[in-house]
């Protein structure tokens, strides 16, 4: 499957073992083209809402990552894409909603021209991604949302990779809350993340119940050049499939 090529094909069958994590990243800028293929799949609520977008690309966005999240579900599901219901929670969680009670559990995220989607069969999990972006003001952000401990790791950063450790940290920790169904109900100060890239598991520590670590495990992911991305599952005994086929 090759999500950056706007004929792309998704079969209309696709496996979904227990213990894999299946991960889909999409070059939104190279599907923009494909808008029309995906758009008559949405809902009618999903289309009012496309409608409402502003900046044509905002929008194209919009209809292609939904477009996709709803063939590769019902790929799972072996069902018409259009007879999905997708709902949140109130806390911002998506999930499926009746009558496919299939315990397929998915995420959504994107940033810049980049969407990654992840799927996994009983289990809670959470995506993140984020284009480095050099203007932003690195220790002001990080005194109001990171925990002490991650203030004193980025501390140590060198200056020349400290923006990318920013971003690494702050998708790490976006994808933990996203995997838990928080939202902004959980304390962004009340975990650790590790900031250093290629740890085997970025969570280090949860309060007030420290044992809440040892459920989760959070992964980097590639999301390409100038992106950073993080992955958060619930247990250890699985395997992610990238987007591309081979296992990360």
């Amino acid at each position: 499957m090759n999500a950056s090529d706007p004929g792309f094909h998704i079969p209309s069958t696709l496996e979904l073992p227990d213990n894999e994590v299946q991960l889909w990243r999409l070059d939104l800028r190279a599907l923009a083209a494909s808008e029309g293929r995906w758009l008559p799949l949405l809902s009618s609520d999903e289309q009012a809402r496309a409608a409402r977008f502003i900046p044509q690309q905002a929008r194209q966005n919009f209809i292609v990552t939904r477009g996709v999240l709803r063939t590769v579900l019902a790929a799972y599901l072996a069902t018409d894409p259009k007879r999905l219901t997708l709902q949140t929670s109130s806390k911002n969680k998506p999930s499926l909603g009746p009558p496919h009670d299939s315990h397929v559990c998915f995420n959504v995220a994107h940033s810049g021209d980049v969407a990654l989607l992840a799927f996994v069969r009983r289990r809670e999990v959470g995506v993140d991604v984020e284009q480095i972006r050099q203007n932003i003001e690195v220790e002001a952000i990080a005194r109001r949302f990171f925990s002490p401990d991650e203030q004193k790791q980025l501390a140590t950063v060198p200056p020349a990779d400290k923006v990318s450790a920013f971003f690494r940290c702050w998708t790490r920790k976006e994808a933990y809350v996203k995997a838990k169904g928080e939202g902004l109900w959980l304390p962004l100060d009340q975990f650790d993340v590790c900031v250093a890239s290629g740890s085997d598991n970025a969570l280090l520590a949860t309060r007030p119940d420290r044992s809440e670590a040892a459920r989760w495990s959070l992964l980097e992911v590639a999301a390409g050049l100038g992106y950073v991305a993080a992955l958060c599952v619930a247990g250890r005994d699985f395997r992610v499939l990238g987007w591309d086929g081979t296992y990360c």
